[in-house]
């Protein structure tokens, strides 16, 4: 049906349409179901032109007709990823960009005139956003047909990794908004820019052969079990073993390489094979991580079991494939969805009206923008709407009226009401925390959750519904908080034994933890299978569930039995741990908060003979440099310590969390960050020399001065190459210097004329002794440097060079390249120049206020700030940010009203993150931060993260211990 413009619809003869069927260019799954709804359009008598960038086979293969044309463009890109388990949110979205946004003018012009050519008569779209908008262009109407739209996939991706890429939802939301209404296939994902949907059973490819004649061409008996590993293609680096197999048992491998050599049980099919038959000569599914029991795939839709993604990769299937085979039918629905859609889409070309006129695509735009939030939104988190997603309408020139759901006075009565109620507090003290009492509130909605959960089998996001299986709420429960923090002075300096500067930030992680008999742990479906697969009696089991997983790259639960972490009778080395968690990049994040229980085994020989439930929440924002990784480490940590009854000082505490970092996680931090999470008071300045980590006070921020952070929008690491490579140049030159020095005292060091060196006479005995023994760079003054070791240093040296002349750099958290060029002279001077500009800035601090005093701490921040560019730490972001600090220092009104900001700088290791802002404690001065945030927004497409306010560190907090108190109907249950 054609909406020719000032005239009636045009209503088309219901014998012969012409439908243009646009198919998203990720993967095969969705041209293999439009297949299916192809085919009984054409069985209809209607033309099907097929847009898509599949291979032709896929559908040729299953109709061979003279009406179906296929059209190879490729106009969207899907996810983009490694494997089949790995999704690379940041490329996607670029790669999105790259694919239909940049060459969006000339895509829509092309589809119309492809469009009127073939004169269709309605567009379909699994689920193309662009084609929605062209049909409204060229005045056809438009049907999507999917189980997910990419405005909602997106989103995700957006809050993940690459926010100034927020625009490219809300032309998806906007293109979808000019579809009539969707056709939604069964196993759908919350699509919040459709307003009207149809819902259809499911789509599936017929059945050609039976399951005999397939075993028969396959050389396969009827009675040997056969799994079907049917993936998008195969995991990187993962090779298939024959162990991963139950005895007597063979594998048919969907999707393998040319090259990819398998084991004798299992058998490559070729990249052709039609699946449909083989699936049902199959006895189980093995797919996307999860698990299923398939004769006839529409039987047992719904009905699987989960496999975790370690236990894939590591091939322990037996206890799955045993549990899938017990399985009965589920799936109650039918299995016609591929007619009944073809008849919708019939019915819809030739005039009739399935959606309603009340919502128009503007309405329908507005909802999505405020519904779309309200799916990402992360449980327990602050609940205020993104500014990215309220200025929404400003992109779109819409003007939606954002709901007010910000009320902090009701929302802290209905906390409070709680308390009394829901909750006994039998330990510690939550008054002036308003996030830990959010956070005990999540805890109280988890019960309702798993209750409503067992009984109606609702829809619940994953990580929510493993949490509210997570407690045994008759129990004690034991939660802990650490904050993040902002590096105020000293940075990367740390490692190099600097006294640093650290404010706890308000922001923090929340861990509750749970200790339980194991014969009373409730355990998830897939634990219960690995350890009935094991034969075994109830063992301590280990179970996380990490809020937030929807907005990294990671998998939202984790679990192992803790006897994984003995080697013999002691605990496993570090080396086996880090590569025990680095095996499946989406758990790899477990290592923060389970290897704190090794830790706790190796250095302190504590012994975990229950099982422990662990739910973590963090509100410091990853990434951004305010040391997320260590909240979550110390948090962890202290309630662990606190469910075990261990008494540990908040500076043993957080040394042993560096230890996690540095030799779990793998990640060569110093220990800054993990002393101010754990020591920190707030409001003040945690002054520590990290030699390793003496705290030396905490510093009182006069009144007359405030500190912010502005995040760049840049993801920052610190297990990143330029952080771990400036350190080993960093270390390289204390080596060079100690070198130096000892060839000195023995004189070693001739001139050119072959004499002695009159060096040591003029130096002193005792001075270079201490410097040939240097144990920290930071001992060594800056004028000593420049008198004499600057010219001994080399610019950059080669790491082979390096070990052929000095052995080893003695640093036990990183290794050398020899391939690499390491930065040695510049990441030497850092560290020496900022101990000397952190004395000085801790000094100004107590000085009298002046202007004099705020100048001269602001210059000491832009001169670590370049000093980090030196090094190769900085970024493009976090200069213009600075450059934005010092015009607006700069500029006539400030000058004229003395001023109110002074200086600022990179933080943490650099490399993206936040800047450090420092300035005069006054309105003006928070009117410049936001105009800075909003020149950044309006440079960069991103409006930065402001961080300001402080928040005591996990020693002051202590713990809090609380038990659920049971209703009566609870109790009578």
């Amino acid at each position: 049906m054609r909406i020719e413009d000032g005239s009636e619809p045009q209503s088309a003869s219901t014998n012969h349409l012409i439908f243009a069927y646009y198919v998203t260019g990720h993967g095969f799954g969705h041209a293999t179901r439009v297949v299916e709804v192809v085919r009984n359009l054409i069985l209809a008598g209607h033309d099907v032109h097929v847009v898509t960038a599949a291979p032709d086979f896929v559908f040729t293969s299953e109709v061979q007709s003279p009406r179906l044309f296929i059209r190879k463009v490729l106009l969207d890109c899907g996810a983009v990823q490694a494997d089949a388990l790995t999704v690379d949110r940041l490329a996607s979205l670029e790669k999105y960009s790259e694919t239909a946004v940049v060459p969006r003018k000339s895509i829509l012009k092309t589809e119309v005139e492809w469009l009127n050519s073939i004169k269709a008569d309605l567009v379909v779209s699994d689920v193309v956003p662009v084609a929605c908008r062209a049909a409204a262009d060229a005045g056809i109407r438009s049907v999507c047909v999917t189980n997910f739209s990419w405005d909602f996939i997106y989103a995700e991706y957006v809050m993940a990794a690459g926010q100034h890429h927020r625009s490219i939802v809300w032309q998806i939301a906007e293109d979808y908004s000019h579809c009539e209404f969707l056709i939604r296939l069964p196993g759908y994902c919350p699509m919040p820019a459709f307003r009207d949907a149809i819902d259809v059973p499911l789509v599936v490819r017929r059945v050609h052969r039976s399951r005999k004649e397939v075993r028969k061409e396959l050389g396969i008996e009827d009675g040997v079990k056969l799994v079907i590993l049917n993936f998008g293609g195969q995991p990187a680096g993962w090779r298939l073993k024959e162990e991963y197999l139950p005895p007597g048992w063979l594998c048919l491998v969907c999707g393998a390489s040319e090259t990819q050599e398998v084991p004798p049980n299992f058998i490559k099919l070729p990249k052709d094979a039609y699946t449909p038959d083989l699936i049902a000569a199959s006895d189980c599914m093995l797919g996307q991580c999860t698990l299923c029991i398939v004769y006839y795939s529409a039987d047992y839709y719904q009905g699987g079991v989960e496999m975790i993604r370690r236990d894939l990769l590591t091939g322990h299937w037996k206890p799955y494939l045993e549990r899938a085979i017990t399985l009965k039918p589920c799936y109650e629905g039918g299995s016609n969805g591929g007619e009944v859609a073809a008849h919708i889409l019939q019915e819809t070309a030739v005039g009739k009206k399935y959606a309603s006129d009340k919502f128009s695509g503007a309405r329908r735009l507005r909802d999505a923008i405020i519904l779309g939030y309200q799916l990402q939104r992360v449980p327990g988190r602050d609940i205020s709407i993104p500014e990215w997603y309220a200025n929404a309408e400003n992109e779109l020139g819409l003007f939606p009226r954002s709901p007010n759901v910000n009320e902090e006075n009701a929302k802290d009565n209905s906390i409070n009401n709680l308390y009394t109620e829901d909750f006994e507090i039998l330990h510690g003290d939550i008054e002036g925390f308003p996030d830990t009492r959010s956070f005990l509130k999540n805890l109280i909605e988890l019960d309702d959750i798993y209750d409503s959960a067992m009984s109606t089998e609702k829809r619940l996001r994953r990580e929510r519904k493993a949490a509210a299986g997570l407690f045994n709420w008759e129990e004690e429960i034991f939660v802990a908080r650490a904050p993040g923090r902002l590096d105020v002075m000293g940075g990367i300096a740390d490692y190099s034994g600097s006294l640093v500067l650290q404010m706890p930030i308000k922001e923090a992680c929340h861990v509750a933890v749970q200790r339980n008999n194991p014969s009373k742990h409730r355990l998830w479906k897939h634990t219960q299978a690995r350890q009935q697969g094991k034969q075994q009696e109830p063992t301590p089991v280990l179970q996380i569930v990490s809020y937030g997983s929807e907005l990294s790259n990671r998998a939202p639960t984790f679990d192992m039995d803790l006897s994984d972490f003995m080697d013999g009778d002691k605990p496993m080395s570090y080396e086996k741990a880090k590569k025990f968690f680095a095996q499946d990049p989406a758990q790899k994040w477990a290592a923060y908060v389970a290897g704190t229980i090794l830790v706790l085994m190796t250095e302190l020989g504590v012994r975990f003979e229950d099982s422990v439930s662990i739910l973590v929440s963090s509100a410091v924002p990853e990434g951004k440099g305010v040391s997320s990784s260590a909240s979550v480490e110390v948090a962890s940590m202290s309630a662990i310590a606190a469910a075990h009854g261990l008494s540990i000082a908040p500076r043993d505490l957080a040394l042993l969390c560096q230890k996690v970092e540095n030799h779990v996680v793998g990640a060569p931090c110093g220990v800054m960050d993990q002393m101010t999470s754990a020591c920190g008071e707030a409001n003040k300045l945690l002054a520590m020399v990290c030699q390793p980590a003496e705290v030396i006070g905490h510093v009182e921020i006069p009144s007359h001065i405030r500190v912010w952070g502005i995040d760049s929008g840049i993801r920052h690491s610190v297990g990143g190459a330029d952080y771990g490579s400036v350190r080993i140049g960093a270390f390289m030159g204390r080596k060079i210097i100690k070198s130096t020095a000892s060839a000195i005292l023995s004189n070693e060091i001739t001139n050119s004329n072959g004499n002695s060196s009159d060096v040591l006479e003029d130096d002193g005995t005792e001075l270079l002794e201490a410097e040939a023994s240097l144990d920290y760079l930071c001992n060594l003054s800056p004028h000593r440097y420049e008198a004499r070791y600057v010219k001994m240093l080399p610019e950059i040296i080669l790491g082979e060079e390096f070990l052929d002349k000095y052995s080893d750099h003695n640093d036990a958290v990183t290794v050398i390249d020899q391939k690499r060029m390491y930065d040695v002279k510049a990441s030497a001077r850092h560290p020496i120049y900022e101990n000397f500009r952190v004395k000085a800035f801790k000094a100004l601090l107590t000085s009298s206020s002046s202007e004099d005093q705020l100048n001269a701490l602001g210059e000491l921040l832009y001169q670590c700030h370049y000093s980090y560019g030196a090094c190769g730490l900085g970024s493009d972001g976090t200069d213009r940010l600075v450059q934005l600090v010092q015009q607006m220092q700069h500029n006539k009104s400030s000058k004229s009203n003395d001023g109110t900001l002074f200086g600022a700088k990179i933080t943490g290791g650099g490399s993206g993150g936040t800047v450090c802002v420092i300035g005069r404690n006054c309105l003006r001065s928070s009117e410049q931060i936001i105009e800075i945030q909003e020149r950044y927004k309006d440079a960069t497409g991103y409006l930065p993260f402001l961080f300001e306010g402080s928040s005591p560190g996990a020693g002051k907090f202590g713990y809090v211990k609380i038990r659920r108190c049971m209703s009566p109907h609870k109790i009578d249950s």
